[in-house]
């Protein structure tokens, strides 16, 4: 049996796995980002970052974990629907894997996803703005500052 299919066994996963652009995805939307997380230190593998993307319309955020064992890119991907604040909302893997604590903030700050069972203040990045800076909704245009353009002048 193969390591990936381990890794599929360890989860109870039916998914299967791809190679794409040099990273095996495994694709199961039943994944669960906490069994994941357990299945990846149970093989020792190394967690490398999560991307986050803000779907189209109100399709939501889509998050990708990245590992990687022994040399092999892993990639598990989570959609997360809705289209704001309040459902955009994952279990933080904190507790399992410390290495994902400054993703983690990031990821709030920038899209507004919370991970349940984190804190985050004060914030990191943008001290003193609210968590979600990066979705379209929070890109409204805003008065700019003395000598710097506001956003509607840098979306010209």
């Amino acid at each position: 049996m193969s390591t990936l299919e381990t890794i599929s066994e360890t989860h109870n996963s039916t998914g299967t796995w791809t190679e794409e652009g040099g990273v095996f995805w495994h694709n199961d939307p039943g994944l669960n980002v906490r069994e994941v997380a357990k299945a990846m230190n149970a093989v020792g593998a190394r967690f490398i970052t999560i991307t986050a993307y803000q779907l189209p319309k109100d399709e939501g955020f889509r998050l990708e974990y990245h590992w990687d064992l022994a040399g092999r890119l892993l990639g598990f991907v989570f959609a997360l629907p809705g289209n704001s604040v309040e459902s955009g909302k994952v279990e933080s893997i904190y507790d399992l894997c410390e290495a994902v604590d400054w993703i983690e903030r990031e990821v709030h700050e920038g899209f507004g996803i919370d991970f349940k069972g984190r804190e985050y203040e004060p914030l990191l990045l943008r001290t003193g703005d609210l968590p979600g800076v990066n979705t379209r909704d929070a890109a409204a245009p805003a008065k700019s500052s003395p000598g710097l353009p506001g956003r509607e002048e840098v979306a010209r």
